[in-house]
């Protein structure tokens, strides 16, 4: 006997963060029970309660801003299908530049989005005192903007995603430790867990940082880096900011909530792997202060009302990687997607459900591991990983 409802399953889905549970609402609404999700910690404990909030459609790639645009549209529409309320404001993305090699990237960027059809605009300094007043633009040579990118509260995003997987018949194990992906007859076969074995035919490895220690697990490694990332709260402020204000030589960014809070965070250099937690660190609440408020004078009286930390899950290129293991027939990828799983979740999810039922996708190869698999690594295709 186990801690399961049922000894066998027809997928198992390792990781309950947002991407984990909007695939496993996708597949059960398409009758490919039964399906479990299996994650070591609580809802909101990994990157998934983590971020920022953002959601953005300016990148360097035409693959990405697709996922981005199609996830603005599904995070639209999210309390109609979910029943939640996320708080999703539409209040843009500033990218500041302070650099001729900033302003020529923000051009590309700018050329690749207007592509996919979203105006974004590149501004002088006087606008973005129009946009922002409160900014010090002192050394600031241009920025981007595009007003359909925003922000979204992720808690009730976890929430509608937990009671919707819930309703469709997915059985949720949260406080359980995969230690062992099973296989028989060369494909995978189950996991073996803190509450017991259980058999499955498909994995889902959507474990976010974690995604590359479970594919070791499953014997099929590959070159994603968990990353950690810090950020902070302050004291809620009189709300003035509309955008999320990211500062293209730092890596600084930040945004306002609705309850007046200064919310961002700042590139600090951790030593990659899970290992060391998720704590804060002095280095990073010095830098931050001294960043936000050279940018933002009038937060420099703020005191800080919390600080966290979480993984980013990096790939050599900067794209996600989704779709099954050719090494591991029955073992799929749903993970490598930076610091921006929350952001893109409804369309990586989407796409990983089609692609666990043998439906095709745009791009699958692309997205897949098979370009980790040759005798060198992809180039950078995607940069903007920050924010």
């Amino acid at each position: 006997m186990t801690g399961f409802a049922r000894p066998e399953y027809r997928i198992a889905i390792v990781g309950g963060g947002v991407i984990g549970l909007w695939t496993a609402v996708h597949l059960a609404r398409a009758g490919a029970g039964p399906i479990v999700v299996v994650d070591r910690g609580f809802p909101s404990g990994g990157a998934s309660g983590r971020n920022g909030g953002g959601i953005r459609q300016q990148w360097e790639t035409a693959l990405t801003v697709r996922l981005a645009r199609e996830s603005v549209a599904a995070y639209r529409g999210f309390g109609r299908e979910f029943g939640y309320n996320i708080w999703f404001r539409q209040g843009g993305y500033l990218f500041l530049a302070e650099s001729d090699a900033e302003i020529a990237s923000l051009d590309r960027v700018g050329q690749a989005v207007r592509a996919e059809g979203l105006p974004v605009r590149r501004l002088a300094p006087e606008q973005i005192s129009d946009l922002v007043p409160a900014l010090n633009v002192t050394g600031v040579r241009g920025a981007a903007f595009l007003h359909s990118d925003g922000t979204a509260y992720p808690f009730p995003v976890v929430w509608g995603l937990y009671e919707a997987a819930r309703q469709a018949g997915v059985e949720l194990a949260y406080g359980t430790n995969v230690t062992e992906i099973g296989r028989a007859a060369g494909r995978v076969a189950g996991l073996a867990t803190s509450r017991g074995p259980l058999a499955a035919s498909i994995v889902v490895n959507a474990a976010g940082g974690w995604s590359g220690d479970v594919a070791r697990m499953a014997g099929v490694p590959v070159p994603n880096v968990a990353s950690r990332h810090e950020i902070l709260a302050t004291e809620p402020l009189k709300p003035f900011l509309d955008p999320m204000v990211i500062r293209l030589r730092d890596g600084l960014y930040f945004s306002q909530t609705m309850r007046g809070e200064i919310v961002g965070g700042l590139g600090v250099h951790h030593p990659p792997g899970t290992r060391s937690g998720m704590p804060s660190s002095m280095e990073f609440l010095t830098r931050m202060a001294r960043a936000i408020t050279g940018l933002l004078p009038s937060t420099a009286s703020l005191g800080i009302l919390r600080a966290w930390s979480g993984f980013y899950d990096e790939t050599p290129d900067g794209l996600p990687m989704l779709g099954e293991d050719p090494r591991l027939p029955g073992f799929f990828h749903a993970n490598g997607l930076g610091g921006h799983g929350f952001m893109l979740a409804p369309a990586v999810s989407r796409r990983v459900a089609r692609l666990v039922l043998g439906q095709p996708i745009e791009s699958a190869a692309e997205f897949s591991v098979a370009r980790f698999l040759g005798a060198t690594l992809p180039a950078p295709a995607e940069r903007l990983t920050f924010g």
